[in-house]
């Protein structure tokens, strides 16, 4: 028994190289599940869970009413609801959500409130805790500068 005790070489596991490719095994499956949330359009909420928006200049919340809420209950046809907050977005975003949940857009009014950003969005209307549905008209409050 003792002359085969030297003779196969143990394995050698190289600890460094394996969590190098676990990491990077990893961060591609996330980035994989990223992009295929943006490619079903779930982007545009993971965008802004995310990166919170990429201004300097927040809209000013502390001067806005309680009738210019900017947060939208949308409502799916299965009876779930999503709550989607407007605040400090720009138009054109607001706008390409608007397209996305297949709402129509209404009224766009400027309301000069001092410290925003010119554009960006300050209210919308029907706001929560009202729900909207595909083919509802949502109307926008947005920063006259």
């Amino acid at each position: 028994m003792n002359r085969f005790a030297n003779s196969a070489e143990a394995p050698d596991f190289d600890a460094p190289q394996i969590m190098r490719r676990t990491r990077r095994r990893r961060t591609m499956g996330i980035a994989a599940l990223a992009a295929a949330l943006i490619a079903v359009g779930g982007g545009t909420a993971l965008a802004t869970s995310v990166g919170g928006g990429s201004s300097s200049t927040p809209a000013a919340t502390s001067t806005a009413t309680d009738s210019d809420a900017t947060t939208m209950l949308f409502l799916f046809s299965d009876g779930q609801t999503l709550p989607i907050e407007f605040e400090g977005w720009s138009l054109e975003w607001a706008k390409a959500y608007v397209e996305k949940t297949q709402t129509k857009l209404g009224t766009v009014t400027e309301k000069a409130v001092k410290g925003c950003k010119p554009g960006s969005v300050l209210g919308v209307s029907p706001h929560a805790p009202k729900t909207v549905k595909a083919g509802d008209t949502v109307n926008f409050t947005v920063c006259a500068g």
